[in-house]
């Protein structure tokens, strides 16, 4: 799943890292610009999987994209499951 930082979003790289670190398999970058004006100058905000994520600070940030990582997985699993069950 991908996971876009603005680059003027305050406190990006903290919750960047923690998330890297967790979640290796995770697509995320830090753009120059996310294109959604306003919300990333007054508090900490990403896409997610081309979702607005808002948060009141840097830790509820980081809560909030991960439990988007994990709902994405467990659907994908779900999905896996699904499909396994109709090839036999």
């Amino acid at each position: 799943m991908k996971v876009r930082f603005c680059d003027q979003n305050k406190g990006k790289g903290k919750v960047l890292r923690r998330l890297r670190e967790e979640h290796p398999d995770m697509d995320a970058k830090v753009k120059k610009c996310l294109g959604i004006c306003g919300p990333c100058a007054e508090q900490p905000v990403a896409l997610v999987g081309g979702k607005k994520v808002k948060a009141k600070d840097g830790d509820d940030l980081y809560r909030r994209v991960a439990a988007a990582l994990a709902e994405e997985n467990n659907a994908a699993g779900a999905e896996k499951k699904g499909k396994k069950k109709l090839a036999t």
